[in-house]
This record gives C-alpha cells, structure tokens and sequence, in this order.
C-alpha cells in the first residue's frame, strides 16, 4: 500500500511543538502604517511595480522548508507583501469599481477573521445571525421588498448566479430535483450587452448554455432599449424557447449606465418573467435622497444584487441577494442536511440561515456593513454618495472644456467617468479618420503603462467593441478614499503629463 504522505520529503529534524506564537499580531497594524497601507500619502506610489519575473527574484515564493521562520523573518516577509501590494487606499486608485476603506469596516474585518467562524447557524454564529437579519430588514425596506428575504453571497457574480437559480426555480420547481432533461425548448436569459460578463459565466455553469444568454442593444447611454428586450421575447417564444429571466443592470460596469426598470418590470409582469437586478455597482444609490431615482422601478424585481464593497467602501468581500419573496430562498436551495440543520436543536431552529445558501461555511460579511452604518450613520452615508457623484460630475465638467481630453459619452449616470486623451500632435488634424482613433487607443495604453510602472496614478481602461469604440480610460470615483476637487484636478495633469513624455 503507499503512503499517502509518499510525496512529502522526508526530514531527519528532530523538532518539539512549541505554543503558537501570537506576538507578531501585535506589530501587524504598525507595519501596515509604517508601509503607507492605510492612510496612504499622495506622494507616496500606488504601486511599486515590479514585472512577475522580477519579483520573484526579490521575494521568496517557495514553502516547504523543513524549520519554522523566526519572527524577525515573518515580519520581514509581511513588509514585502505589502511594500510589493497595490496601494488601493492611495487618493489615485482608481483602477476597480472599489478602493479605499471605510476605517470601522475595516476594524470590524478584523474581528470576523479572528473569531473565525460562519454563518449558516445560530449555533455557531449567534451575534452575525442577528445582525444579518437586522441588516436584510433594512436594505429590504429600502428596496421596496416588506416581506422579502437576503443573503450575503461571496461576490456580486455569485449573488448574480442566484438570480438565475432563483429565476429558474421559480419558472419550474421541479427542475431543482429533474434537472434540465427532458425540456421541449431552452430555457433563456435576456441581459444588456452591456452587462457583467457574471451572467455569461452563470449559463455555462447552469447548464443553460452561453448560447441562451440572449444580449439585448443598449442605447449611446449603454442603456438596454425596452422596445428590443420586448421583440427579442416574441422571437424566443416563436422559436419554442422558454424565456425564465431578464437581468436589468443598475450601474454598468463601464459606462455606469442604469437601465429603465420601471419599463423592463411592465415586460416582465406582461410576460410572467423574473425580473433580476444587478445592481452590484449602482445599489448604493439606495442611501442617497438626491440620486435615489436612478433606482425608481426597482420595488418590481423579483430578486436584487448589491456590493456594498464597490462604492461605499465596505472591505471586500460585501455582497448581498435579496428576493422579494419570503421563505422563497428556502424552498429554492434547501438541502435539509440533518447533521447540520437538525430541526430537534434546543433553540429556534428558523434562526438556522445556511440552508438558503448553496455555500456551507459563509464568511460573516455582515459585520463589516453593519459597523460601517452604526459608525457613519444614514446621513453621513448619503452625502458620502453624493459627495463621490459631486466630484464625479466636477472631473467630467473639466474633461468636457480641455482640449486636450474627450468623454466617451456627453452625460454619465454614475460616478464611471470614460475619456480619452488627445496628445498635442494628434490635435487639429483635418480628418479623425480610422488611423488616428488607431493612435489614440494606443496612446490609452502607453499612459497606462507609465502611470503603473511610476507608480503615480492607477485608472482602469476598457473598450466597448459592441458600439465600435476602441480603448479610453475608465475612472471610477468612489466614497473612499475619500476624493476631492484636488485629486480630480491631478488626474488631468499626470494624464497629460504621460501622454506628452517622450513626444516629439
């Protein structure tokens, strides 16, 4: 028979198990400081950049060596991951639909990874069990669900993959035990072509098939038209299909556009579809009196995602699902595992949560969304948002007057801010013909190379190959870390800077 550990070297050390030494925990929150994690200086680098063959060079991957580190090393190693880290507290990250942290949040991360437990009973988890109830019941009532129910999920592409299984539930119950055989057409998902690449994912790994993801056109706002949604339905009916679930986004990824929700929910209701909302980007216009709006519709879904990690600043991961339908998550996930959900315990056992998941263990992410509002409060948190979109709209107005920048579209949604910049000799030509916008796609890229590798600036870049348009930049302003008319400002500056170094 062979050993099961015959792949392990084997070592002559003869070694005594000694207590855990606990002592380095007391130094991590220095040497976040001293390595400009947190609260991290403007004139300090987002990055220090270094290409893979490079850093493992100047930094220790391997594992495996036969005699624990000293203290002195491990502290040596934690200076290395983060001096080698993306600053994403820097004021110029920029580069996700995050960055920055909110500092009680972060605190309360803290907390859940030493307590180290989950949350799928209120055994285990007695406090996040609570809390997790109190915070559904709030964001519920601000969605317009009364008597829905919600889960935190370990990302928005998860919580977008239960919007599926819940659609798909909910069309036919007895797919949850039959599976798909035996179907007389598809099932079909209709989505924006402008949509999270998670729901393209979620086909495949549905078994429904990235065939029937239908995309639907979006309008020059990357808006999805209602008028296509509706034609794109009859086709599929007339090709025998079965169309369970049309997906609305609130917030695209790139341009940050909402979709009209008011007029896809009256679709939806005509049809008898699930009507799911990404709003893993935009949800947080929940807390915001004056751009709440962009939202108005939303009370018609049927199930809703929302990051709180994204904008707001809640330390990843903070994802939460939420379905307008009590008891509904149960009756669509449950396993009823009697080693676990046993129903003869000593306490409520309806305070058992886990079996809605398609997870076991569950990260307590609620903590860090909970301590955030308690620390900030609903007020704080609304003019936080407004604050992000004020900036937003200040970057834009400043884009639209230098010519030496372009927006991507006249009037954005959100706080995703898409331009290109125009070096001087590319200016005042006679024709913007297909070779200059060549030249001004590359020259996103060459920007973007030099901002990472001088470690002065990070901004995302994307293109948008359904309307034709090649690479711009893509700047997100979020709450935090906190922005301001001056790190705006130095966006155009760097921008221009890089673009004019080492031009003729």
């Amino acid at each position: 028979m062979l050993s099961a550990n015959k792949h392990l070297p084997r070592h002559s050390i003869s070694i005594e198990l000694t207590d855990e030494n606990w002592e380095l925990l007391d130094r991590i929150p220095q040497l976040l400081k001293e390595e400009n994690c947190l609260e991290t200086d403007e004139n300090e680098k987002v990055v220090d950049w270094r290409e893979p063959e490079v850093l493992k060079k100047e930094f220790d991957f391997s594992i495996g060596q036969p005699l624990p580190l000293s203290e002195k090393e491990l502290e040596k190693i934690c200076r290395q991951v983060m001096r080698y880290s993306v600053k994403t507290s820097h004021p110029n990250f920029h580069n996700q639909l995050f960055s920055g942290l909110c500092p009680s949040a972060l605190g309360a991360a803290w907390i859940t990874e030493a307590l180290n437990t989950s949350s799928y009973t209120y055994e285990i988890s007695p406090v996040f069990t609570l809390m997790e109830e109190a915070v559904m019941k709030y964001i519920l009532n601000l969605i317009g669900f009364p008597n829905g129910d919600g889960l935190f999920c370990p990302g928005g592409s998860i919580s977008n993959m239960f919007g599926l299984i819940s659609a798909r539930f909910k069309f036919d119950p007895d797919l949850k035990k039959k599976g798909l055989f035996g179907l007389s057409g598809p099932l079909v998902v209709f989505t924006s072509e402008e949509s999270h690449y998670s729901l393209l994912k979620s086909a495949h790994w549905m078994g429904i098939g990235t065939e029937n993801l239908i995309t639907i056109k979006t309008n020059d706002k990357g808006q999805m038209i209602p008028e296509e949604l509706t034609m794109e339905i009859q086709k599929a009916y007339t090709e025998g299909k079965k169309p369970f679930m049309v997906n609305a986004t609130s917030g695209t990824t790139v341009l940050g556009a909402f979709d009209n929700l008011t007029e896809i929910g009256h679709i939806c209701k005509r049809y008898n579809i699930w009507m799911h909302v990404d709003a893993c980007l935009g949800g947080s216009v929940l807390f915001s009196h004056k751009h709440r709006p962009l939202l108005d519709g939303i009370e018609l879904a049927d199930s809703v995602a929302f990051n709180p990690h994204k904008t707001m600043g809640v330390p990843l991961q903070c994802s939460l699902f939420l379905v307008k339908e009590k008891g509904f998550l149960d009756a669509c996930n449950s396993s009823h595992a009697d080693y676990l959900f046993q129903q003869d315990k000593f306490y409520d056992v309806s305070y058992d949560t886990g079996d809605k998941s398609i997870q076991c263990g569950r990260k307590v992410d609620v903590f860090k969304f909970w301590l955030m509002m308690k620390s900030h409060g609903e007020a704080e948190i609304s003019h936080l948002i407004d604050h992000s979109f004020a900036c937003a709209h200040y970057l834009a107005g400043k884009l639209r007057v230098n010519d030496g920048f372009r927006l991507v579209i006249d009037r954005f949604e959100y706080t995703n801010i898409c331009f290109w910049y125009i070096p001087r000799k590319f200016r005042d030509v006679e024709e913007e013909n297909e070779e200059w916008w060549d030249n001004i796609y590359e020259t996103v890229l060459k920007i973007k190379e030099k901002m990472v590798v001088q470690g002065t600036l990070m901004i995302g870049y994307a293109p948008l190959p359904n309307k034709n348009i090649g690479n711009f930049f893509r700047m997100v302003v979020t709450a935090h870390s906190r922005p301001t008319r001056d790190s705006m400002d130095f966006i155009l500056r760097e921008i221009e800077r890089l673009g004019e170094e080492d031009s003729e």
